[in-house]
């Protein structure tokens, strides 16, 4: 028999060295795996992040939208004088323009009368500046005075509202104003409310005593059909004041991702966290590969004397790092499923494992074994078959 033909290919002896210790084996797939689940589990808060913040913006019904040049974010909003958007009416491609109001304000539970902030918005309901079919349906009585609609994904703390609604149990305080709640609808939390309320501009200005008609948070304009966006948007910018900014469906969603991503230092967290994990990682196998070619060296250099280029111990390495990969990757992937469907049932945010995210930690996972490869194989140099005599 050849003894040649044992080693041709690189992977058997990879492999071979692997499995020869057990322990150092399972270490190294705890390394990979914990890398594995840190990476997804940091990539699913950002995205749950970065989805939840734009919940609310990806429901607006507009073409068009005014905010306060100061406005970081949605739910942080600077106050503009409502004239500035009744301006726009001027433009002939526009059709029309509505306020819409927005705060955080305290929302006491109906069972427990603890108190809760939330996020209130407040538009005038026949111009259906959210594109949400329960909030459509409830139009009509939405003009009623002291009237609302609560978001039924809201957190639970605020008590069980579709029971209570059930029960005829609809009457609470929302800033210590009462009022009733008249039905129930679905926006989604965020990192910065745990739940939402609905209602009349009107009722908005009950609520928020210290507010004022004529000074607004967001202005919603839609253009008449077949009219071009983006020329309108820059004939409006040319008009307006240079305080306001004025954006398209699509800015205003990334506008406010953005903030998230770049503005809030939670954004840098997740991103930190990822590359920590990264790290880490690529320490722990860095340390497997380096001790596994210490511990073989006289044997490299055997192989070296057999006639064996360097070239197929570098290949010998990179596929203990690839068979490594795999084998912490795939129950770091069953792993990190579980814990997004209970980071799912606490957090009441939606964090999906889709598989463009599934190959993005692979490539993160495949590249942290390869780079920690790299790194061992300078050890590899040391292997001289004149060491052997």
């Amino acid at each position: 028999m050849n003894p040649y033909n044992y080693f041709y290919f690189p992977g058997r002896l990879a492999w071979r060295q692997l499995v020869f210790d057990k322990t150092k084996l399972f270490a190294a797939i705890c390394g990979v795996l914990f890398a594995c689940v840190l990476v997804f589990m940091q990539l699913g808060f950002k995205d749950s992040l970065y989805n939840s913040a734009a919940s609310a913006p990806l429901k607006m019904n507009g073409d068009l939208f005014l905010m306060h040049k100061q406005t970081e974010a949605m739910w942080r909003p600077t106050r503009f004088n409502r004239s500035e958007l009744m301006r726009t009416l001027g433009h002939p491609d526009v059709a029309s323009a509505y306020p819409m109001y927005l705060s955080l304000a305290q929302f006491k539970n109906i069972e427990t009368q603890t108190k809760r902030t939330l996020m209130v918005y407040g538009y005038d309901p026949d111009a259906d500046l959210l594109a949400v079919e329960a909030i459509i349906e409830k139009r009509t009585e939405l003009r009623l005075k002291d009237t609302a609609l609560f978001d039924e994904s809201s957190r639970p703390e605020f008590g069980p509202m579709r029971a209570l609604l059930d029960a005829g149990k609809n009457s609470t305080e929302i800033n210590d104003y009462k009022l009733k709640i008249i039905g129930l609808f679905r926006l989604g939390v965020s990192f910065a409310a745990d739940g939402n309320v609905m209602t009349s501009d009107q009722n908005f200005l009950r609520i928020f005593s210290d507010r004022r008609a004529d000074q607004i948070d967001i202005g919603i304009i839609k253009v008449r059909p077949g009219s071009d966006v983006k020329k309108v948007q820059a004939d409006l910018k040319s008009r307006l004041n240079e305080f306001v900014n004025i954006f398209t469906y699509d800015e205003l969603v990334q506008y406010e991702k953005s903030y998230w991503e770049n503005t809030a230092p939670i954004g840098f967290i997740f991103g930190f966290g990822t590359i920590m994990g990264l790290v880490v990682g690529m320490v722990i196998v860095y340390q497997i590969l380096f001790t596994d070619i210490t511990n073989h060296l006289n044997e490299f250099a055997t192989l070296k004397a057999m006639g064996y280029k360097h070239g197929y111990f570098i290949r010998v390495v990179f596929a203990s790092a690839f068979f490594l990969a795999i084998l912490g990757f795939l129950p770091g992937f069953l792993m990190s499923l579980g814990l997004y469907r209970l980071a799912e049932s606490q957090t009441f945010m939606p964090m999906p494992m889709t598989p463009h995210k599934v190959f993005t930690v692979f490539l993160f996972i495949l590249s942290m074994c390869a780079s920690a490869g790299l790194l061992a194989m300078r050890k590899l140099k040391a292997a001289s078959p004149a060491d052997m005599f």
